[in-house]
Formats: structure tokens, sequence, C-alpha cells
């Protein structure tokens, strides 16, 4: 019987010190759910709850390396992209896809701006994002923020997402779940908007610091229950009930934003 190859995830993105966002709460995160988590590392980081300090990037060829040898040798059933600082880290993931990874469905998290506020993408990268990742991807992923810094608008409640989500899929992507965490509310809700319309999940707001790595999180979770055959609603349906859990049992490591418990998937299965 051949064996099943659903779930692999190819990850592009920037790795975490502190372990709470990044590749490495890429990597917990797709594990926790099943799926099987590749990386292509954009860019090596110094930082822990309290903040991002340093970032080493990674050499351009040598990102080409990681991507061309993962797409030659393992393949990927979906694609996620999270910190990618500069415009030529961008053009070179997105030559690679259009060589080897056409068919394969992109998960976009725009990472702008760490929690915080360390810049992590170069302004001048913005129009090569727009111009040709995001025109690329399967699903877009921002928060507020970062929907903000895209569309140009400024959005402060829920009318404001409605219109904001609209302005993101006219980017090109066919689905965007635009995270509104950042209102301020007892409620979090996020819209995940298609051409079919706009639906809004809802969840009560958990108090607390523990938020590092949320969207990084959220993404990969998401992405690979696309992996596995999910639909784009049901992929994140399961994502949000995955992160939600994860927030609210978070271990409470460190004197900032401390990282998810990721691993709670895990612990309710041994």
């Amino acid at each position: 019987m051949p064996r099943s190859t659903k779930g692999r995830v190819l990850i592009a993105a920037g790795s975490d010190s502190g372990g709470g966002a990044g590749i490495q709460a890429d990597i917990k995160a797709v594990t926790a759910l099943g799926g099987y988590a590749m990386t292509a590392i954009t860019a090596l980081t110094a930082q822990n709850t309290k903040g991002v300090f340093g970032v080493h990037p990674v050499p351009i060829p040598f990102l080409r390396q990681q991507l061309d040898l993962l797409f030659d040798d393992l393949g990927a059933d979906v694609i996620k992209t999270g910190m990618l600082h500069s415009g030529p880290v961008i053009d070179t993931i997105v030559d690679v896809i259009e060589e080897k990874g056409m068919h394969v469905p992109l998960v976009v998290d725009p990472v702008m701006v760490a929690k915080g506020g360390h810049p992590l993408l170069d302004p001048e990268a913005m129009q090569v994002l727009k111009a040709r990742l995001i025109l690329r991807a399967h699903l877009l992923t921002p928060n507020l923020p970062e929907a903000e810094l895209l569309t140009g608008m400024t959005i402060k409640d829920v009318d404001d997402m409605h219109h904001a989500a609209e302005m993101l899929l006219s980017l090109g992507p066919p689905a965007v779940l635009l995270k509104g965490g950042h209102l301020s509310s007892d409620t979090v809700v996020d819209l995940l908007a298609t051409e079919d319309g706009v639906r809004a999940f809802k969840s009560p707001r958990i108090a607390g610091t523990n938020t590092h790595g949320t969207g990084c999180t959220l993404a990969s979770a998401i992405a690979t229950g696309l992996a596995q055959g999910l639909s784009v609603e049901k992929a994140v349906d399961r994502a949000r009930k995955y992160v939600t859990t994860a927030i609210a049992t978070a271990p409470g490591y460190g004197a900032g934003h401390g990282p998810l418990n990721h691993v709670h998937t895990v612990k309710e299965n041994a």
C-alpha cells in the first residue's frame, strides 16, 4: 500500500531563538496537528519574550539551496511563508515557487513587525510583497497593523475590517483571513473573506500577555489543515480552536510576551 504524503508543509520564515514564534512555532504547530514540517530559514534572530535584539539574514544562495533541495526530494502539499525581510528574499521564494511549486497552495503570513515593535520587513520590500508573493497566495493572513500597511487605511472596528478584507482580496489572493486580535473588545473577531462572501469567526478574548507567536502559529496550523485536505473554512476553524487552547494553557515563560502551549494536542492524546 503506498504511503500517504498528505500533510507536508514547507515553511519559509525566520528563526526565533526564544522558541515562541517563527520557524520554531511553525514546526511545533505543524507537528502537533499531525503534519510534517520542512523549513527554509530566511533569517536568524536574537530574541526572547522581551523583544527582538538582532537579525542576521541568511545568504540568498543558501536560501535558494534550501528550497531547491526540499522541492526536489521531499515535495510539499502546502507552502507557508512568514518573516521575509527583504525584496531579494521574496523574489527568491517566488522564483522557486514559479519553477517548482505552481500547483502547491501558498499561505502567506505577511510578517512585518514583531510583537515588541521591531520592524521585520524592509520598507522597500513592500511592493515586491504585493506584486509577487501576495499575488500567488492561496490564503493571506494579516493582523490589523499588517492590513493597515497593505491597504493604507486605518482599521478601528469590525466594519473597517470588512472594508479592509475586500481591499486585500483585490490584491489577488482568493481568500483572506483578517485577524482582529488588535481591536479592544471582549470578543476576538477574525474575518475570512472569499469571492463567496465573508464569514466571521468569534471567540472570547483570553486575558494575559502569553500571545507571542500567535500569528505564526495560526498560519501554520491552517497550512497543516490545507495540506491534510481540509477546506479553507474548516482549516481556519480547527486552527483557531487549536490556538485558543494554546493561549489558554500557555506555560507562562519569560518576563514579556510569553509563548503559547503548542503541544497541548500531544498531551491530550498521550
